[in-house]
Protein backbone atom coordinates (compact mmCIF):
# COMPACT_ATOMS: atom_id res chain seq x y z
CA UNK A 1 0.00 0.00 0.00
CA UNK A 2 1.49 3.32 -1.08
CA UNK A 3 1.70 5.99 1.59
CA UNK A 4 0.25 9.44 0.87
CA UNK A 5 1.96 12.52 2.36
CA UNK A 6 -0.11 14.62 4.74
CA UNK A 7 0.72 17.51 7.03
CA UNK A 8 0.20 17.22 10.79
CA UNK A 9 -2.54 19.86 10.52
CA UNK A 10 -4.26 17.84 7.79
CA UNK A 11 -4.21 14.73 9.97
CA UNK A 12 -5.63 16.67 12.91
CA UNK A 13 -8.47 18.04 10.77
CA UNK A 14 -9.32 14.54 9.49
CA UNK A 15 -9.35 13.14 13.02
CA UNK A 16 -11.66 15.94 14.18
CA UNK A 17 -14.05 15.25 11.30
CA UNK A 18 -13.95 11.52 12.08
CA UNK A 19 -14.80 12.22 15.73
CA UNK A 20 -17.71 14.42 14.64
CA UNK A 21 -19.07 11.72 12.35
CA UNK A 22 -18.69 8.99 14.97
CA UNK A 23 -20.69 11.13 17.42
CA UNK A 24 -23.35 11.62 14.74
CA UNK A 25 -23.87 7.85 14.27
CA UNK A 26 -26.07 7.31 17.38
CA UNK A 27 -28.17 10.37 16.54
CA UNK A 28 -28.87 8.97 13.08
CA UNK A 29 -29.81 5.59 14.57
CA UNK A 30 -32.27 7.31 16.89
CA UNK A 31 -33.76 9.25 13.95
CA UNK A 32 -34.20 5.98 12.01
CA UNK A 33 -35.90 4.32 14.99
CA UNK A 34 -38.24 7.29 15.47
CA UNK A 35 -39.11 7.38 11.79
CA UNK A 36 -39.74 3.63 11.77
CA UNK A 37 -42.36 4.11 14.49
CA UNK A 38 -44.32 6.48 12.23
CA UNK A 39 -45.69 3.60 10.20
CA UNK A 40 -45.48 2.40 6.61
CA UNK A 41 -41.82 2.51 5.55
CA UNK A 42 -42.58 2.66 1.81
CA UNK A 43 -44.05 6.15 2.04
CA UNK A 44 -42.14 7.37 5.07
CA UNK A 45 -39.96 10.32 3.92
CA UNK A 46 -38.36 10.77 7.35
CA UNK A 47 -37.23 7.14 7.38
CA UNK A 48 -35.75 7.35 3.87
CA UNK A 49 -33.99 10.64 4.65
CA UNK A 50 -32.49 9.20 7.85
CA UNK A 51 -31.32 6.05 6.02
CA UNK A 52 -29.75 8.18 3.30
CA UNK A 53 -28.00 10.31 5.93
CA UNK A 54 -26.75 7.12 7.57
CA UNK A 55 -25.32 5.88 4.25
CA UNK A 56 -23.55 9.18 3.60
CA UNK A 57 -22.15 9.27 7.13
CA UNK A 58 -20.84 5.69 6.92
CA UNK A 59 -19.23 6.37 3.53
CA UNK A 60 -17.50 9.46 4.91
CA UNK A 61 -16.26 7.49 7.93
CA UNK A 62 -14.82 4.76 5.69
CA UNK A 63 -13.20 7.38 3.45
CA UNK A 64 -11.53 9.20 6.34
CA UNK A 65 -10.39 5.96 7.98
CA UNK A 66 -8.81 4.90 4.68
CA UNK A 67 -7.07 8.26 4.23
CA UNK A 68 -5.66 8.06 7.74
CA UNK A 69 -4.50 4.47 7.21
CA UNK A 70 -2.43 5.38 4.13
CA UNK A 71 -1.23 8.76 5.42
CA UNK A 72 2.43 9.44 6.00
CA UNK A 73 2.29 12.40 8.36
CA UNK A 74 5.11 14.86 7.82
CA UNK A 75 5.55 17.49 10.52
CA UNK A 76 7.68 20.23 8.96
CA UNK A 77 7.91 22.15 12.23
CA UNK A 78 10.40 19.47 13.33
CA UNK A 79 12.60 20.05 10.27
CA UNK A 80 15.76 22.13 10.30
CA UNK A 81 15.31 25.30 8.27
CA UNK A 82 17.70 24.69 5.40
CA UNK A 83 15.93 26.98 2.94
CA UNK A 84 15.10 24.00 0.72
CA UNK A 85 11.51 23.59 -0.45
CA UNK A 86 10.00 20.30 0.71
CA UNK A 87 6.53 18.91 1.29
CA UNK A 88 4.78 20.98 3.96
CA UNK A 89 6.98 24.05 3.64
CA UNK A 90 5.48 27.51 3.17
CA UNK A 91 6.95 29.39 0.23
CA UNK A 92 6.75 33.08 -0.55
CA UNK A 93 7.23 33.79 -4.24
CA UNK A 94 7.67 37.02 -6.12
CA UNK A 95 6.35 37.05 -9.68
CA UNK A 96 9.26 38.44 -11.73
CA UNK A 97 6.90 40.03 -14.27
CA UNK A 98 4.40 41.74 -11.95
CA UNK A 99 6.40 41.96 -8.68
CA UNK A 100 3.32 40.43 -7.03
CA UNK A 101 4.02 38.40 -3.88
CA UNK A 102 2.28 35.06 -3.32
CA UNK A 103 2.56 32.65 -0.42
CA UNK A 104 1.74 28.94 -0.68
CA UNK A 105 2.03 25.95 1.59
CA UNK A 106 2.72 22.68 -0.20
CA UNK A 107 0.30 20.07 1.14
CA UNK A 108 -1.30 16.73 0.25
CA UNK A 109 -4.07 16.28 -2.31
CA UNK A 110 -6.92 16.31 0.22
CA UNK A 111 -5.64 19.39 2.05
CA UNK A 112 -5.23 21.62 -0.99
CA UNK A 113 -7.29 24.82 -1.02
CA UNK A 114 -5.97 27.56 -3.28
CA UNK A 115 -8.11 30.22 -1.56
CA UNK A 116 -6.31 29.43 1.71
CA UNK A 117 -2.91 29.39 0.02
CA UNK A 118 -2.47 25.60 0.23
CA UNK A 119 -1.46 23.91 -3.02
CA UNK A 120 -1.25 20.22 -3.77
CA UNK A 121 2.18 18.65 -3.91
CA UNK A 122 1.21 17.34 -7.36
CA UNK A 123 0.24 20.77 -8.76
CA UNK A 124 2.44 22.29 -11.48
CA UNK A 125 3.63 25.07 -9.17
CA UNK A 126 4.55 22.70 -6.32
CA UNK A 127 6.29 20.26 -8.68
CA UNK A 128 8.34 23.16 -10.04
CA UNK A 129 9.29 24.33 -6.54
CA UNK A 130 10.15 21.07 -4.72
CA UNK A 131 13.89 20.83 -4.15
CA UNK A 132 14.62 24.47 -4.97
CA UNK A 133 16.26 26.82 -2.48
CA UNK A 134 15.44 30.21 -1.00
CA UNK A 135 16.78 32.88 -3.38
CA UNK A 136 16.48 30.72 -6.52
CA UNK A 137 14.71 31.95 -9.61
CA UNK A 138 12.44 29.34 -11.19
CA UNK A 139 10.43 29.07 -14.38
CA UNK A 140 7.25 27.10 -13.82
CA UNK A 141 5.01 25.71 -16.53
CA UNK A 142 1.39 26.38 -15.61
CA UNK A 143 -1.81 25.85 -17.59
CA UNK A 144 -1.68 29.59 -18.38
CA UNK A 145 1.88 29.39 -19.73
CA UNK A 146 5.35 29.69 -18.28
CA UNK A 147 5.77 31.94 -15.22
CA UNK A 148 9.00 33.27 -13.77
CA UNK A 149 9.24 33.44 -9.95
CA UNK A 150 11.89 34.33 -7.40
CA UNK A 151 11.77 32.29 -4.18
CA UNK A 152 11.77 34.99 -1.50
CA UNK A 153 11.24 32.93 1.66
CA UNK A 154 10.94 29.28 2.72
CA UNK A 155 9.40 28.55 6.14
CA UNK A 156 8.60 25.37 8.03
CA UNK A 157 5.54 26.40 10.03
Amino acid sequence: MEKVPMTARGEQQLRQELDRLLKLRPQISIAIAEARELGDLKENAEYHAAREEQGICEAQIRDIEYKLSVAQVIDVTQMENSGKIIFGSTVTLIDCDTEEEKTYQIVGEDEANIKSGRISVSSPIARGLIGKMEGDEVVISTPGGERDFEIDRVEYI
